[in-house]
């Protein structure tokens, strides 16, 4: 892990967006398609405004969500919604997006198909991770029923999670996808969670989910 401070949060959002692009590039040049897997809520927004613009064939890029409430992509509370809206668009709109929610279903029923559709592109060739305050990545809380599972050597693709905290279901890829992925980077903001990552790195992954993501990636910190 090696860590990159900015003096502020625009100069953060420009820098990784270019190191993301760049990250893109080089695999393209090398394989036929590229993955791209990004964290949902507010922190990544502004790094897919920079990112959206970049010259790159993005037709061979397949774009998916870390994680995803099982709601409609009309929710507001949808991932997949916001990443519609911020990343793919002007360039990026030629990629294609890998969704996690089937409409009228239920997680247990199809997480075989959607894991179906995920397997093909992994490992993930560039991922963006955001954590929170608690060390959470993805949908990977602290003490939630199935994060053991979820952060075996032998997880499936995705887990199921339903945190106490939440009205739905929550779908994640595993902690062995995520650490697997081949450029990671993860972004935090504020002294709070700086201090949270510093934590993490001192418990083991059931305490601190980030942590087992935390191998050669380039953490992004900014005010």
């Amino acid at each position: 892990m090696n860590t990159i401070e900015y003096p502020d949060r625009d100069m953060l959002a420009i820098d990784v967006a270019n190191r993301l692009a760049g990250d893109l590039e080089t695999h393209l040049l090398n394989h036929e398609r590229a993955s791209l897997a990004v964290a949902g809520g507010t922190t990544p927004a502004p790094i897919f405004d920079d990112l959206c613009a970049a010259d790159l064939d993005w037709s061979r890029v397949r774009v998916l969500a870390t994680d995803e409430r099982w709601v409609p992509v009309t929710s507001e509370r949808s991932n997949a919604r916001m990443i519609a809206k911020r990343l793919l668009v002007d360039r990026a709109a030629a990629a294609q997006f890998l969704p996690f929610h089937v409409p009228d279903q239920v997680p247990e029923d199809v997480i075989a198909e959607v894991e179906s559709i995920i397997a093909p592109e992994l490992p993930i060739s560039v991922l963006l991770l955001g954590m929170g305050s608690d060390m959470h990545t993805a949908s990977l809380f602290p003490g939630v029923p199935g994060l053991e599972a979820a952060l075996e050597a032998t997880a499936p693709v995705l887990a199921i999670l339903r945190p106490d905290s939440q009205p739905e279901a929550r779908i994640s890829l595993s902690g062995r996808v995520l650490d697997a992925a081949i450029s990671k980077h993860l972004v935090i903001y504020g002294d709070d969670k700086r201090k949270a990552l510093e934590q993490a790195m001192l418990l083991p992954p059931e305490k601190a989910p980030i942590q087992a993501v935390l191998s050669e990636t380039t953490v992004h910190w900014a005010p």
